[in-house]
């Protein structure tokens, strides 16, 4: 049983609030849950301190035992102090969806230009062998009919 730790959402529509809790991995979103840590409120001013809480020496707890928590509590355990936050590096995310599709394209291109020029460096090889071959046996042919 893989432990997660991760938000269910509560509240009404178009007014979310979310719950922390510890929860087995295969249970649904908003379903079975083992514990609940604290709460999240996106609503409220990012000074309010009521925007999140967080029963931190149980997360601390439920992490000795296994537990992982998501993308998003990773965030505010990093926030808090307890865990470290890995930043991400995304470089192509900055870079406009057509100039990366161009350069996509260009690189295929690329990757097509040279796959060709290789099939053509192989089948000028197998040519030449293959002169070199009847060459040979040409030579050994006009030397039998000469010893004879």
């Amino acid at each position: 049983m893989s432990l997660v730790i991760r938000m269910a959402r509560a509240g009404t529509k178009k007014r979310p609030v979310y719950h922390i809790v510890v929860a087995d991995s295969r249970s649904p979103r908003d379903g079975r849950f083992i514990e609940r840590l604290g709460y999240f409120n996106p609503l409220l001013p990012k000074e309010k301190t009521d925007r999140l809480k967080l029963d931190l020496e149980k997360v601390q707890a439920w992490m000795k035992k296994g537990a992982q928590p998501s993308d998003r509590v990773t965030r505010f355990l990093d926030a808090a102090g307890i865990m470290k936050r890995e930043k991400r590096n995304n470089p192509e995310k900055a870079i406009p969806r057509k100039e990366r599709k161009a350069k996509e394209e260009e690189a295929t291109k690329a990757k097509e230009a040279g796959d060709a020029a290789a099939k053509t460096a192989a089948t000028v090889k197998a040519a030449t062998d293959k002169a070199a071959a009847d060459k040979a046996k040409a030579e050994k042919a006009a030397e039998a009919p000469a010893a004879s």
